[in-house]
């Protein structure tokens, strides 16, 4: 990378509209938006843990566009609509990050920009943080 930033777009109608990146490179850091569960066709599976999945895979390849992967997670942010959601959405996050094991916040919300959306998801990485090997016991 050179200069100061790297804006990447995931093509979302809303980064235009709003006027954000998807995610944004400076230096070493990668800090990824707020990232709603939109399949490529517009669509939104209604259960929260392919929502999270679905979240976590475009942030994943956010990260890789800008030179990172989900190993250098240092922060993520969930936003659920519903408390009783948090167990699936747990479960999604646990499988992406078991061994990295970022700071996490898991808040409740009012609501999300879109009513079909039950969990939005923010990431923070740092090229070059990923954690050592596990040891094998």
């Amino acid at each position: 990378m050179s200069g100061g930033r790297q804006l990447i777009s995931s093509g979302s109608p809303f980064e235009a509209t709003i006027g954000f990146s998807r995610a944004v490179r400076a230096g070493d850091r990668v800090m990824v938006s707020g990232t709603a569960p939109i399949n490529p066709d517009g669509s939104v599976d209604p259960e929260p843990s392919v929502q999270a999945a679905r979240c976590l895979e475009i942030i994943r390849d956010a990260l890789a566009e800008a030179g990172a992967g989900l190993a250098d997670v240092v922060r993520t942010r969930i936003f659920l609509v519903d408390a009783a959601d948090a167990g699936e959405v747990s479960a999604a996050h646990g499988q992406a990050f078991a061994d990295v094991r970022p700071a996490a916040t898991m808040v409740v919300v009012a609501a999300l920009l879109d009513p079909r959306w039950r969990v939005e998801i923010e990431a923070e990485a740092i090229i070059g943080s990923s954690p050592p090997p596990v040891p094998v016991r």
